[in-house]
């Protein structure tokens, strides 16, 4: 028997999990993937965490190491591993869940080649990285070279010696099309110019300035009509390479005709590769026949908490409380505050 079921098993999932034992409630965790690291693997392979090491951690493990440096991808993938093995409770890998049911006061998980599994407590907690978005770009779906999402960018080998154009204006989109600048020629296309912000303002990381202010941690997302796009943390670097040309920057293109692709200025240059670093969108698509979805499929929810369904909650949504709920820093966080009135509900 199980008190919950998280899906999950990301950032977000261990941290819910984590909330739910500190309950003394018996979880399940189930993860589509062959080991509960979330799509952290999947990422880029120059990606770094914008956070130091000491404010990139889950609630009772520290992240190993430096605490000031900026860890790489597969430490975020180790340091996950690690912290999964740390929780005593059912994990399973390799279950994709494509439906969830509610009736009475149990919900039930539909499991792709598994057996369905109950529970009064469904934890939503499987992240942006499935579903990305892709906007509506002039010509774009006649665009005859190769289009792609930051979720499907690895390395710059595949584009060496290419004309690419990256689109987007926030720390992805950056850091992608800087790390592909030296081995193709890249453009950074946006529909504003890019902001930066200082990474270390008076000689302290900015999650210092944002840790000690409080600001981290206020709960005003709900509060937010519209969520506030972010500036691009630099410590000089990305500023620098951008003012180079090496990536060169420009406004949105404003058409395109095969391969050709239109400039604002009526300028026209044929282009290999259109990289989209547009974000993502929640990927809670087996909510859908539950009802609990909007009708552009975002959660029905305020503060992680579903306004469908009693013993709904979420965990990992942009703004869900704070500034940094998506983020590895502020998960654990919003896992307690949804997990102690989950549980107050049930109780």
């Amino acid at each position: 028997m199980t008190d919950a079921i998280v899906i999950g098993g990301g950032q977000a999932g261990l941290a819910a999990t984590h909330a739910l034992l500190a309950q003394g409630l018996r979880p399940t965790l189930l993860e589509a993937g062959d080991e509960p690291v979330g799509s952290w693997p999947r990422y880029y392979d120059s990606l770094h965490l914008f956070s130091p090491a000491r404010y990139s951690t889950l609630p009772g493990l520290a992240f190993p190491g430096d605490p000031d440096r900026y860890p790489r991808r597969d430490e975020v993938v180790d340091y996950l591993r690690t912290y999964a093995k740390s929780l005593d409770a059912d994990i399973r890998t390799g279950h994709r869940v494509t439906a969830v049911t509610h009736d009475g006061d149990r919900f039930t998980t539909q499991v792709q080649d598994e057996q369905p599994l109950s529970a009064p407590i469904v934890i939503a907690a499987t992240g942006a990285f499935s579903s990305p978005h892709q906007p509506a770009l002039p010509g774009l779906d006649r665009f005859t070279g190769r289009v792609l999402h930051s979720s499907e960018y690895r390395d710059p080998a595949p584009f060496a010696g290419q004309r690419v154009v990256v689109v987007g204006a926030a720390n992805s989109a950056v850091q992608i099309a800087v790390d592909l600048a030296p081995h193709a020629r890249v453009t950074l296309a946006t529909r504003a110019p890019v902001r930066y912000t200082n990474q270390t303002p008076l000689g302290r990381d900015a999650h210092f300035w944002l840790t000690v202010s409080g600001y981290d941690a206020l709960p005003i997302g709900p509060w937010l009509g519209t969520q506030p796009s972010m500036p691009v943390l630099d410590t000089g670097t990305y500023r620098a390479a951008v003012d180079a040309g090496q990536p060169d920057q420009r406004r949105m293109f404003t058409a395109i005709d095969g391969n050709t692709v239109t400039w604002p200025d009526g300028s026209a240059e044929d282009v290999d590769s259109i990289l989209l670093a547009t974000g993502f969108r929640p990927g809670v698509s087996y909510l859908t026949s539950l009802g609990a979805l909007d009708a552009k499929g975002a959660p029905r929810q305020r503060r992680g908490l579903s306004t469908t369904h009693s013993g709904l909650g979420y965990v990992g949504l942009e703004w869900q409380r704070s500034f940094s709920s998506a983020s590895i820093r502020g998960v654990g966080r919003d896992a307690a505050y949804v997990v102690r009135r989950l549980a107050r509900r049930r109780g």
